[in-house]
């Protein structure tokens, strides 16, 4: 029952986060209050049976990963025995003349017991010891562990391009594909701890040698010049003492670096170390008879301890006879066994297996899978749903969700964003850094990588994490690796907003428009207007930036005008004109003064008559040129000023011109004289001519 209940308290302490925390302050304790002989015996037994579990649990694991946590567990056995050392040696230093018991019960039983009470056999011991967990275990579970986290590293991409080539293969889901990126990840982190866990492992084998020099020499001296010990008395006493101490601490050591060098050995299978070694060092009955035979010939030599040699040599033929009769066994039984009825035919290709094409999808490397993982900590995915709110509620509809996905075929820190199958949109991020924008006005420099932010086209920097504050204050703004993705994806959907826009989604709008206004959407669709017209006018307003919120007005405008026309770019005037306050909301925030830019009258009416060709509008080459660059330098002054760039033509031009300006000049607003409301007061700024 005790047992039990220091159990159960042990768990509730970990469950607590408690137990680390107080095992840690246990160790800082004692390197500083000085223990009793009792607690030393405590501490001492505590420290072998960890040991001892350890080497049992790293036995008896199926799969180094199982046993995750060792490194961790190293690192902590390996500083409770130092502070085990530290609180001996105050013991043995300052009461090692009063006798062997001295510094408890276990040393003295390590000291007489264990090396027969010879300090001579106790050194020797010491030294063997020493050399066989410093020069052997661990010097090669040290070089294991960091061949094994190179390996490990190199492989991860070869990994996760097996995990995608099964995933689409079928072979497993997406659920089974996580778990095994997962698995890849926690394989790469494990073996790279212990990697450096093997160090402590070896700086402890090096310690427990100069402690065990400190408390001979120190021992030695204390005994004979403050105690007046005889030197053979202080030489017996505290060498045994000593040794008693040394062998206590180096027995764990040497249990542990066992327990590492078979952990970083272990090859992941699902079978723990015992079955492996069973059926791999003893699965091949050939090997036991040719050792059966040898050991029979050296068992017959005159002179030889007979009847060990040849007992073994019974042993071993016995047992590749009976191995060699079960092999034999389990090749005859598949023969007789009834032959298994067939698999089913695989089912015919069928529509159900064509996948629909992803309306909005974003591609990543391998190195930015973190981003997206939540189980990483990946803050991309919030973003992603925070921008799909946010222009939702902007542009009035609903947008479509991003199918996110990983692809080998990227660089490792690239992304990719399509739509409809189509890229629209592709940059390169570094997820360990933050980027630093020039947003035109800094006054200074910080080292990082040179780029550009990949959703405004502005100088940047990819810096250090610890250089955010210096960057900040030198003006830069900055922003970490899924804000510069999620920023991306938002300015590019704004741009693309009427390829969103499909008719199941005109109609959904539509059907909540019709819980409010019923009759309104009666009249409107399909009695004069297809659902077609109407989503191409919706699209043609969110291909100029202009939101279609206001559903009700631009559904009551399209049924008073389609008595008159079914043409959508007709109908999308009308629209903007009926939509004009909140157009010029939306360009100046409610100004009460919009400054413009204008043509000049001769720049007009030659644009006018190009109208009025019958193949089509059309200007001069070199007109057009100049008529970029006039536009283009009054828009530059106008974005200097803190003023919204905005041309204002003719109704008959507008639609031209905004074509015109669209991927030419961005950010140029085209309105026309009648989408302007009679209270706005407007001020010409610039003439292009």
């Amino acid at each position: 029952m005790a047992g039990a209940n220091t159990l159960i308290s042990l768990r509730g302490l970990s469950r607590s986060g408690l137990g680390a925390l107080l095992l840690m302050i246990t160790v800082l304790a004692m390197l500083v209050v000085p223990l009793s002989p009792l607690m030393l015996d405590i501490l001492f037994t505590f420290n072998i049976t960890l040991a001892l579990v350890v080497l049992l649990v790293v036995v008896y694991a199926q799969r180094p990963l199982d046993f995750a946590v060792f490194p961790t567990v190293l690192l902590i056995a390996t500083l409770l025995r130092l502070g085990l050392n530290i609180a001996s040696t105050r013991v043995v230093l300052l009461h090692g003349h009063t006798g062997g018991d001295a510094a408890g019960q276990v040393i003295e039983a390590f000291g007489k017991f264990v090396v027969g009470g010879s300090y001579t056999v106790g050194i020797v011991v010491f030294v063997i010891l020493v050399i066989i967990n410093f020069v052997v275990i661990t010097k090669g579970a040290g070089r294991i562990s960091e061949v094994s986290a190179r390996f490990t590293l190199d492989a991860m991409p070869g990994k996760q391009m097996g995990i995608d080539a099964d995933l689409n293969a079928g072979l497993i889901t997406q659920e089974e594909a996580k778990q095994r990126r997962a698995e890849v990840t926690q394989e790469a982190d494990f073996y790279g701890a212990m990697d450096g866990a093997s160090k402590f492992v070896r700086g402890d084998a090096i310690a427990g040698i100069l402690v065990v020099l400190i408390n001979l020499i120190g021992g030695f001296a204390i005994g004979m010049w403050q105690h007046g010990l005889g030197f053979s008395e202080a030489l017996h006493n505290y060498t045994l003492l000593t040794i008693g101490d040394g062998l206590v601490a180096q027995i764990p050591a040497l249990v542990l670096s066992t327990a590492a060098a078979i952990m970083v050995t272990r090859v992941s299978s699902a079978q723990d170390m015992g079955e492996q070694i069973l059926a791999q060092l003893f699965g091949n009955p050939r090997a036991l008879g040719v050792a059966a035979a040898i050991m029979g010939v050296m068992g017959l030599v005159p002179g030889m301890p007979n009847a060990a040699f040849l007992t073994l040599a019974a042993v071993a033929g016995g047992s590749a006879y009976l191995i060699a009769e079960r092999r034999r066994e389990a090749a005859l039984q598949p023969a007789s066994a009834p032959v298994a009825d067939a698999p089913a035919e695989t089912r015919d290709l069928g529509w159900e297996d064509m996948a629909p094409m992803d309306i909005i999808g974003l591609e990543v490397g391998y190195r930015l899978i973190p981003l997206v993982d939540k189980h990483q900590n990946g803050q991309l995915m919030t973003r992603i749903k925070g921008v799909r709110k946010k222009l939702s509620h902007e542009l009035g509809f609903l947008v479509p969700p991003v199918h996110i996905r990983d692809n080998l075929d990227l660089a490792p820190n690239a992304y990719r964003i399509i739509l409809m199958g189509v890229t629209v949109g592709q940059a390169e991020v570094y997820p360990e850094r933050e980027l630093a924008i020039n947003p035109g006005r800094v006054f200074g420099s910080v080292p990082g990588l040179p780029a550009k932010d990949p959703a405004f086209g502005l100088e940047a920097l990819w810096i250090e994490p610890a250089q955010r504050d210096q960057a900040q204050t030198q003006g830069y703004t900055v922003v970490d690796a899924s804000t510069v993705v999620a920023t991306h994806l938002n300015s590019l959907l704004q741009n693309h907003a009427q390829e969103l826009l499909g008719r199941d989604d005109v109609q959904q709008l539509l059907n909540n428009l019709a819980k409010t206004s019923p009759k309104l959407v009666e009249e409107l669709t399909p009695k004069v207007l297809s659902l077609g017209v109407v989503q191409r006018v919706l699209q043609n307003l969110l291909q100029e930036n202009i939101p279609i919120r206001d559903l009700r007005r631009i559904a009551e405008t399209l049924a008073e005008h389609a008595s008159r026309t079914q043409d959508p770019q007709a109908l999308t005037a009308a629209v903007r004109i009926a939509l004009g306050p909140s157009i010029m909301q939306h360009i100046n925030g409610g100004a009460p003064e919009l400054a413009f830019i204008a043509l000049g009258p001769d720049l007009e009416q030659i644009l006018q008559k190009s109208l009025q060709m019958t193949e089509g509008p059309g200007i001069e080459p070199g007109l057009a040129q100049r008529m970029q660059q006039g536009l283009a330098d009054a828009a530059r002054r106008q974005e200097l000023a803190n003023q919204t760039p905005v041309l204002i033509t003719t109704a008959a031009l507008r639609q031209f011109l905004s074509r015109f300006v669209r991927h030419r000049i961005p950010g140029l607003h085209v309105l026309s004289y009648p989408e302007i409301p009679d209270n706005q007061q407007i001020r010409v700024v610039a003439t292009v001519g």
